[in-house]
């Protein structure tokens, strides 16, 4: 889809019925900050799975491979290319867990943490880029109110 498929409105050519579609107006923003934030990661070599895996390890310490696909939400079929590719680039470590040797534990390296203050940077830069017609107060709101939407919707 190219970018452009994604604006939201085109002035006199989208109809009313569909400017008044919160739904719409949200997929479609969605769909362009993800476009924004994996091109930024891509052309370091990284993708979201990258960030949130080595995020949650930074945050909650060695775990299983279960308990980091639950952490950071990544599919379990998923996690293990996943954690191929940071092991890869030397960013997390697997060794036998000492308690049950049928499972490993996933490890952030220092150099894991190294390449996730740098993906911090970049989304970081991705988010002003984003948000860059709003506030900081503005800002703050969104979270807020996105957070407190997507709260209500949660099952």
């Amino acid at each position: 889809m190219e970018p452009g498929e994604l604006r939201f409105d085109h002035g006199d050519e989208t109809p009313e019925r569909l400017k008044a579609q919160l739904s719409r107006l949200l997929g479609m923003t969605a769909g362009q900050t993800q476009r924004v934030a994996a091109d930024a990661l891509r052309a370091v070599g990284a993708h979201k799975d990258h960030f949130v895996v080595l995020a949650a390890l930074d945050e909650f310490g060695p775990a299983s491979q279960a308990a980091v696909a639950g952490r950071a939400r990544v599919y379990k079929s998923d996690l293990v290319a996943v954690l191929n590719e940071l092991e890869a680039g030397g960013w997390i470590r697997r060794s036998p867990d000492p308690a049950d040797k049928r499972r490993n534990v996933i490890t952030l390296t220092p150099t894991g943490h190294d390449r996730l203050a740098e993906l911090d940077r970049i989304l970081t830069t991705v988010n002003a880029h984003i948000t860059a017609p709003l506030t900081t107060q503005e800002r703050a709101q969104l979270f807020t109110l996105l957070n407190r939407i997507n709260t209500h919707l949660a099952p």
